[in-house]
């Protein structure tokens, strides 16, 4: 036999397989044009003139890695459907005297032909909408792009190697499976269903206290230092838990289904239910796989969204004022060197023409600590103290003393005698009493909310660990105390810091200009040492930055859930295939005895009903206990708009479940065509 036979039965079984080759050519194609997109927009240059734009292509180019990864992986599981209906196929083929090699000659024509088409149509479709998502993506950053249409060829070369590299383990894939199979088993294939799992009790059981343990954890912490340390943990326990209860939780939701005479003995419940039963173990998987990656969807654009649409409180959470001047001091407070910062600041107003407001001023030490046995610890290094210990966690502490905190909010009452006034951006200090070893013990009162933003901080807003602020009247006595303890020689575990914040009046621009100015001077202030050393940040500078990090996770999240949603809608239409050609005979059988066509399509779409809505519901069910610990995760990024989260939640379940739905009343006039040959329900 020569090649062109091997290709002319190679294209002919992609011609007459067509239901089953065109959907997965297609979303071969749809993978390889998302991957070059993301390739083009990461190494193109195109980003590289807007600002923030290195950030972006570092993002992009790390988001190649999890999309060629997934790809992989998901082409993995997808092309087994093809190869198992492709299966009574070659069997016939070694029955008429074709050998195993011969075999392998025409899958590696079939693996050119589909890598050939996939590549082509993949970066045709890729390159003709990468300035679509060129564009998209620089809307979304709020620049301005151009309209000259190019072809990233160092994309189409990284495309063109990860997607030869992920066909060619296909390939072998497939030929050692035709290596190790035998004939009449190939020919038998599609009349072999699945048994039930056994102890399928004992996996409900175990999958049901998974997923239990997994939402307790999920709802009940509190810290967003531990949600992380947990997020993965929770994660791969709901994924086990959902394949655990759809494979064996299904099969015993069908046997009690049966033993119910009523809904089982009925033309529309007796078919679907015991084909069910027949082949659950498979179906359990599938369905699974769907629920897990219908909840990827919703959680990656739901979480995206959130930060993106949410960015101007991001922002201003990270910086309370336009400008923010801080100033590390270092031994006695000089007056003198802070009154020098303020009338140059003042200097600079005057000759831009601007104006300030909202004006912070105030000078507050600051100190890591660490919680053992209800009693704060400080240390100059928490983490490293409390490495050596077996329990607490690290706090982050804003010593304010009770005049700067009055000046600063215009508070009329100061603490009691043996009171302590304590606050925290994320409400994360619920005790009654506040204790810091060897130093005191106070009483706990909550700072009022209006005066907590005064004197807010932006480093606290993107903090890992926990903080707080603490006023006393007596301040300076308790960190000499703290010092006193504490201390060791040549070291300081508090630090004093100066706080001078103020919002500006005038556009971005004008701020930028502004920032400028001031820097240049301070910085020969400081070289003359007439200040101590200062930082400086401003919104209208950095804003950028967090545009690009927020609009590029967005974008991403976008990208990625269309590659989820494609893995879903996939695994729907070749389960309902698959299915549709196991119970063709079934109910070719039913028809002959005397089901009618009414009968069957009332049988089919209570099939459909029972089982495709129900991974819908599930992946509702998981995002929802989800949502407190996403909530927590968001708070490390300084998101704290709850309502914004719950609406953009909501958005994201409704329109995905009209996807949903759409492409359920699709494969279900699929799966009604095969199994009785009339064209719609």
């Amino acid at each position: 036999m020569r090649c062109p036979f091997y290709m002319r039965l190679a294209w002919t079984g992609i011609r007459k397989n067509r239901s089953l080759y065109l959907p997965y050519l297609f979303t071969c194609a749809g993978m390889i044009a998302i991957f070059y997109i993301v390739a083009f927009l990461a190494t193109g240059g195109t980003l590289s003139g807007i600002k923030g734009g290195s950030i972006l292509e570092e993002m992009l180019g790390f988001g190649t890695y999890i999309i060629g990864i997934f790809s992989l992986f998901f082409l993995l599981y997808t092309s087994a459907f093809v190869i198992r209906r492709r299966n009574k196929e070659f069997g016939l083929y070694n029955i008429l005297g074709m050998r195993k090699w011969n075999l392998m000659c025409i899958m590696l024509w079939e693996s050119l032909i589909t890598v050939v088409l996939s590549l082509c149509c993949g970066l045709g479709i890729g390159i003709i909408l990468s300035k679509l998502a060129e564009v998209g993506l620089i809307y979304i950053m709020k620049s301005e792009a151009s309209f000259t249409m190019h072809v990233g060829f160092e994309a189409i070369g990284v495309t063109c190697k990860i997607f030869a590299g992920i066909f060619f383990i296909l390939l072998l894939r497939s030929l050692w499976l035709v290596r190790l199979s035998n004939p009449l088993k190939l020919l038998r294939s599609e009349n072999v269903g699945e048994k039930p799992p056994r102890a399928n009790y004992v996996l409900a059981l175990l999958g049901v206290v998974l997923l239990g343990v997994s939402y307790y954890l999920a709802v009940t912490i509190e810290e967003p230092l531990k949600a992380i340390v947990w997020f993965f943990w929770i994660v791969g326990m709901v994924i086990a838990a959902t394949y655990l209860l759809f494979i064996a939780g299904s099969v015993a939701l069908c046997r009690f289904l049966q033993k119910r005479r009523r809904y089982y003995y009925k033309t529309a419940h007796f078919v679907s239910v015991s084909s069910m039963v027949y082949r659950m173990k498979r179906n359990g998987a599938g369905l699974a796989s769907i629920c897990i990656l219908c909840t990827m969807v919703l959680v990656t654009i739901s979480a995206t969204a959130c930060l993106y649409l949410g960015e101007m409180d991001i922002l201003r959470a990270r910086y309370p004022r336009n400008i923010i001047m801080k100033e590390t001091i270092t031994g006695p407070l000089e007056e003198k060197k802070l009154d020098t910062v303020r009338e140059t600041v003042n200097e600079s107003l005057d000759e831009e023409g601007m104006r300030l407001s909202n004006l912070q001023d105030y000078v507050y030490w600051t100190a890591e600590g660490f919680w053992m046995e209800d009693q704060l610890i400080l240390a100059e290094d928490a983490a490293m103290e409390l490495s050596r210990s077996s329990s607490g966690n690290v706090w982050y502490l804003y010593f304010l003393d009770w005049e700067a905190f009055r000046n600063q909010t215009n508070a009329s009452d100061e603490p009691a005698p043996g009171e302590v006034w304590v606050g925290s951006r994320k409400n994360e200090y619920h005790g009654k009493e506040l204790t810091i070893s060897g130093v005191g013990t106070w009483r706990v009162r909550e700072i009022e909310e209006e005066d907590l933003k005064k004197i807010l901080d932006g480093e606290d807003g993107v903090q890992l660990v926990s903080s707080i602020y603490v006023i006393l009247p007596n301040m300076q006595e308790v960190v000499d105390r703290c010092q006193e303890v504490y201390g060791l020689p040549g070291q300081s575990v508090i630090t004093q810091e100066w706080n001078y914040g103020f919002d500006l009046n005038g556009s971005n621009s004008d701020q930028e200009r502004f920032y400028q100015r001031i820097l240049e001077k301070v910085l020969v202030l400081r070289e003359k040492e007439e200040t101590y050393p200062i930082q400086m940040q401003s919104v209208a500078r950095d804003r950028w930055d967090f545009l690009s990090l927020y609009g590029g996770l967005f974008f991403l999240g976008i990208l990625l859930g269309i590659v989820f949603l494609f893995a879903a809608m996939l695994i729907v239409y070749y389960k309902q295939i698959s299915e549709g050609y196991e119970d063709q005979s079934r109910y070719e059988i039913m028809r002959k005895v005397g089901m009618t066509g009414e009968d069957i399509r009332r049988s089919i779409q209570s099939q459909m009903l029972t089982v495709f809505l129900l991974p819908l519901a599930v992946a509702g069910l998981h995002l929802a206990f989800a949502f407190p610990m996403i909530q927590k995760l968001l708070l490390l990024f300084s998101m704290s708009n709850v309502r914004l989260m719950i609406l953009v939640n909501a958005g994201c379940i409704l329109a995905f479940g009209l996807i949903y739905v759409i492409v359920y009343r699709a494969t279900s006039q699929a799966y009604y065509r095969i199994v009785s040959g009339i064209k719609s329900l």
